[in-house]
C-alpha cells in the first residue's frame, strides 16, 4: 500500500538549524533579488539624471520589504501544499523548523517596515500601489487564484508584474505609459515562464490538488500557450522602442533574446524534457531584457547614442 501525501515530508535536517537561514528562505530571496532589480531600472528610466538617493536606496528597500513580506505569507498559506510537494516540501514550515505564527510575525512586520518606509521616502501613491501588489499575492493569488482556476498565474500575474511601476512611480508619483509598458512586459513574461516549470512539477501539482495548466488541461495544451505567450512578449518587449523609451541597443537585444525564447517554446511542444531549460532562460531573459533597457538609456542619457527619451 502506498504512503499517504503526509508521508512525504522531508525529515528535519541533522545538526543544529540556524533560525535566521529559515527566515531568509522565507522571503524567496532569489525572487526578490530579480525583483529589486526590476525596481531599480523602472526608478532610473523614470528620468533622465539620477533619482534622490534616499528614493533610490530606501526606496527601493521599502518595495524589497513588501515583496519579503508577500512571500513569508505565501509559505504561511501554502504550507499544507508545500508538504505534499517534492519541490516545496523542504520549506521550513514544512519542516517544522518554523511555527506558523513565527511566520506570520515576520511577513507582517516585514510588510509594515516596508510600507513605513515608503511613506516616509516616497509617495503615497507608490506606497497604496505597493500594498495592493501584496494583497494581488497574498490573498487573490495564494488564497483564491491558485486554487481554483488553471489561469491563476495569467491573472495573478499583475501582482507580480508591478515592481519597475513601482519603481518608477517611487521617484515621479504617477504612472506614466513607460510604466505600464515595464509592467506589460513581466505581465506576459509571468505565464510562460511559470507555465514551463509547472510542466516539470506537474505531478506535484496534482499530488497537492492545485488545477496547474498542465493538469487541467495536459502538457501538449500548456507548451502551446507557452509558445503563444513567448510570440506576445516578443512583439510587446518592443513597445519601448515604439514609445521612444529606448533605441537601436534595446531594439536589437530585445529582437535577439526573443527568438531565442521563442525557440525554446518551439523545441519544448516537441520535447518535454526541455521544460526546465525553457524555465531557466526565461529567468536569463528578463533579468537581461531589463539590463539592455538600463544600458541602453544610460547611453542615451550620456550622449553616446540619440533618443527622443530625454527629460
Amino acid at each position: 500500500m502506498s504512503k499517504p501525501p503526509s508521508a512525504l515530508a522531508v525529515p528535519l535536517p541533522r545538526g543544529r538549524v540556524m533560525p535566521w537561514r529559515s527566515y531568509v528562505e522565507l522571503v524567496k530571496p532569489r525572487v526578490i533579488a530579480l525583483m529589486m532589480f526590476t525596481v531599480l531600472v523602472g526608478m532610473l528610466l523614470s528620468q533622465a539624471g539620477w533619482p534622490p538617493w534616499t528614493v533610490l536606496a530606501l526606496g527601493t528597500l521599502g518595495i524589497g520589504l513588501v515583496a519579503a513580506s508577500a512571500a513569508a505569507a505565501n509559505h504561511v498559506i501554502d504550507q499544507r501544499i508545500d508538504a505534499l510537494m517534492a519541490r516545496t516540501r523542504g520549506r521550513p514550515l514544512p519542516r517544522g523548523v518554523l511555527g506558523t505564527a513565527q511566520a506570520a510575525v515576520f511577513a507582517i512586520a516585514l510588510g509594515l517596515a516596508g510600507l513605513a518606509l515608503l511613506l516616509w521616502v516616497s509617495n503615497p501613491l507608490c506606497a497604496v500601489l505597493t500594498l495592493a501588489s501584496l494583497l494581488g499575492y497574498a490573498v487573490l493569488y495564494s488564497l483564491v487564484l491558485k486554487k481554483r482556476t488553471p489561469q491563476n498565474i495569467v491573472i495573478g500575474g499583475a501582482a507580480g508584474a508591478a515592481p519597475p511601476l513601482l519603481g518608477w512611480v517611487a521617484v515621479t508619483g504617477q504612472v506614466d505609459p513607460g510604466a505600464l509598458v515595464l509592467f506589460l512586459i513581466i505581465l506576459i513574461w509571468t505565464p510562460p515562464h511559470f507555465w514551463a516549470l509547472a510542466i516539470h512539477r506537474r505531478d506535484d501539482y496534482a499530488r497537492a490538488g492545485i488545477p496547474m495548466l498542465p493538469v487541467v488541461r495536459g502538457v501538449p495544451y500548456t507548451a502551446a500557450r507557452i509558445l503563444y505567450y513567448s510570440i506576445a512578449l516578443g512583439a510587446v518587449s518592443l513597445l519601448p522602442v515604439a514609445i521612444g523609451m529606448s533605441g537601436p541597443l534595446y531594439l536589437i537585444g530585445a529582437l535577439v533574446l526573443g527568438a531565442r525564447f521563442i525557440a525554446w517554446a518551439w523545441r519544448l511542444r516537441r520535447d518535454i524534457t526541455l521544460a526546465m531549460p525553457t524555465f531557466r532562460y526565461s529567468i536569463v531573459y528578463l533579468f537581461a531584457l531589463f539590463a539592455l533597457l538600463l544600458a541602453d538609456h544610460w547611453l542615451v542619457a550620456a550622449g553616446w547614442m540619440t533618443g527622443p527619451f530625454m527629460r
